[in-house]
């Protein structure tokens, strides 16, 4: 873990219940296949190895086939966090060899918020009934009405996601795919950083590990008043995500969603308004 996603995903695991042990790599550096080869091939009894793909507590893309391939090699299973990246950013999963891949219908699909979804092979889920230590999260039974009942959850459904997000993959076809989507976030990425560094900002991310999605920025000065900036934005009408890394002080500027370069062009607009 290189992050707060990383993070969560130890808590989640622990809390279920499961013996989960933490591989901490400082949060500005991606982790790497010797990272992650350290825990597998020290510990006979390792099942599965996690990792967040892009981690947006800096907006760090993890090297994913590196990773992955690792954790094959080790005999592991991988589980990958694709929270923040999936349907923005390429990924062959059975190329890439991931078992257990959890998503969302926000973020890079553009759906909205109240929807998450694993892809996994059908060979993990059908020897483990009645394993899990949650009702309400239990694949196994959802994988199961949903053979029996296609479409149908075992509660009550969440209608309005589904719907929204239905749109959204429409929307997704419509603008070519995730490969025409990923090119159009890295135009809006690279305009972006580009305005930022130009009035003084600075990524924490270096270029080759920075994604697409979420770009974090140091101030340009030390006694930089971000909270003022943060409303000063808003009265612009942008909203930017508060809080800083572990370490520094920083904010994060998001560029994905319908955005591009009229909305980005604008932002930095502002910007430059509240630099005078």
């Amino acid at each position: 873990m290189n992050g707060a996603y990383g993070q969560r995903m130890l808590e989640i695991a622990r809390r279920a219940g499961l013996d989960a042990r933490e591989l901490a790599i400082p949060e500005t550096e991606p982790v790497r296949a010797e990272h992650v080869t350290e825990v597998p091939s020290a510990k006979a009894d390792v099942d599965a190895v996690g990792v967040v793909h892009c981690e947006t507590t800096t907006g760090l893309l993890n090297p994913l086939a590196e990773v992955t391939a690792a954790i094959k090699a080790a005999g592991r299973l991988a589980v990958v966090d694709a929270v923040s990246s999936f349907g923005g950013v390429p990924m062959d999963l059975s190329g890439l060899g991931i078992d257990i891949m959890a998503g969302s219908a926000n973020k890079c699909l553009q759906g909205v918020p109240g929807l998450a979804f694993v892809i996994t092979r059908r060979g993990l889920l059908q020897p483990r009934p009645a394993v899990s230590p949650s009702l309400t999260l239990d694949l196994y039974d959802q994988w199961q009405e949903m053979e029996r009942s296609p479409g149908k959850w075992r509660f009550t459904s969440p209608t309005h996601a589904v719907a929204a997000l239905h749109e959204a993959l429409c929307e997704l076809v419509e603008e070519g795919g995730v490969a025409a989507r990923a090119g159009r976030y890295r135009s809006s990425g690279e305009l972006l950083v580009e305005g930022m560094v130009a009035r003084g900002f600075v990524p924490l991310i270096a270029g080759e590990w920075r994604s697409d999605v979420v770009t974090t920025f140091l101030p340009p000065v030390p006694a930089f008043d971000v909270p003022a900036f943060y409303e000063g934005l808003k009265q612009a009408g942008y909203l930017i995500c508060p809080g800083k890394t572990a370490t520094v002080e920083s904010f994060r500027i998001g560029s994905i969603g319908a955005i591009g370069p009229e909305v980005i062009g604008g932002f930095l607009d502002a910007v430059s308004g509240l630099m005078v």
